[in-house]
């Protein structure tokens, strides 16, 4: 067997274990630290939702790791060359993911991953490694959700606000403590 070939799958391991380690507790942190959620009972919800949301996507669309693995070309080179990149390129986000980690700063592996395969299918085949049709589909992405996110978090927020000025801070309490239940399975049923 291709020893190049066993450590892409130890590294394709790694990068799904630091991704859960990193990303899964993000999900309940916030239920977690207003205690509507104990520790154990958060945890719990993470696994479940995240396995949940991995099986679900997985079934019904493709589409995004079609256009991961389109983005890039690793042939032109021996298989051996695409492999010995593909494992720096994994190598890197793991090593990315724990610095991160460790330094509190917040990053996406999924991110990770598109940057280091595009590193490697560039140190491998320069600019016609990138098939940049597809990679701008993730360039398109990132600028609609960022901004999307932003506004659509600001309306949100007013609009609780509003709805919410009122409230009586026991059913607020009950209400929002629900949420965040409900906030945190969705999390983790996003991130799987």
């Amino acid at each position: 067997m291709n020893i190049a070939f066993i450590v892409i799958i130890i590294l394709v391991l790694a990068v799904v274990f630091v991704n859960g380690w990193t990303d899964a507790p993000n999900a309940i942190a916030t239920a977690v630290s207003t205690r509507v959620l104990r520790p154990r009972s958060a945890i719990v919800i993470a696994v479940i939702f995240n396995l949940l949301g991995a099986m679900f996507m997985t079934a019904i669309n493709a589409q995004v790791a079609e256009t991961i693995s389109k983005m890039v070309n690793f042939e032109g080179s021996g298989s051996h060359d695409a492999l010995v990149v593909l494992a720096a390129a994994l190598f890197a986000i793991v090593a990315w993911a724990t610095a991160a980690w460790y330094f509190g700063i917040p990053t996406s592996e999924s991110h990770a991953l598109i940057a280091g395969l595009t590193g490697a299918a560039l140190a491998l085949n320069g600019l016609a490694g990138v098939n940049m049709n597809e990679w701008s589909k993730v360039v398109v992405g990132l600028v609609i959700s960022t901004a999307m996110g932003f506004i659509l978090g600001f309306l949100v927020v007013k609009l609780i606000e509003f709805l919410f000025r009122r409230a009586e801070r026991f059913f607020a309490d009950r209400f929002f403590g629900k949420g965040q239940v409900f906030a945190a399975a969705s999390m983790a049923f996003l991130h799987g």
